[in-house]
């Protein structure tokens, strides 16, 4: 049996990223991104729709979400959906569902902010469909504040045209 929990969001910051940690010290940052849904009614008026998203963010990406991303931020976030239930302190039982993010691209422009494709880990078919981008990538699983450039080249050549 398959099952499949994927999310990927393309909107803007509702807040500044608020960073906290654990009690060992794992950093965790959380943020919330807005994305908005358009349609015509019946009548032929266009209505307008936000939707708003709640983004949870540990370890590396969480330190590098809170250092570059700011209200406003155009971002690209992926992830998977998570619900976490507690009780308050009246005893009632409480909800949030989070996207528990796995990799995010800053889309504001370079004079912005930092441009870049963030992410968790890698596999061969996230570096094919990478390939066919020019921003620098930070791969989490390997050292740490390493900037791989895994996109084409900026200036290319006859012999980089695929036909």
């Amino acid at each position: 049996m398959y099952s499949l929990n994927k999310v990927m969001l393309i909107g803007n910051l509702t807040r500044d990223p608020e960073a906290r940690s654990t009690p060992d010290g794992t950093q965790i940052s959380n943020f919330s991104v807005a994305t908005n849904f358009s349609w015509t009614d019946q009548s032929g008026q266009k209505q307008d729709r936000a939707e708003f998203h709640n983004i949870v963010a540990w370890r590396k990406l969480a330190e590098i979400c809170n250092q570059y991303l700011r209200k406003g931020s155009k971002v690209y976030v992926e992830g998977r959906l998570q619900t976490r239930r507690w009780d308050d302190a009246t005893g009632q039982k409480k909800y949030r569902t989070e996207v528990v993010l796995d990799s995010m691209i800053m889309l504001d422009s370079k004079g912005a902010g930092a441009a870049g494709t963030i992410q968790r880990g890698t596999s061969d078919q996230q570096e094919t469909q990478r390939s066919a981008f020019s921003e620098p990538t930070i791969n989490l699983d390997e050292t740490p504040g390493v900037v791989q450039n895994t996109g084409v080249s900026q200036n290319p050549s006859a012999d980089d045209i695929p036909f």
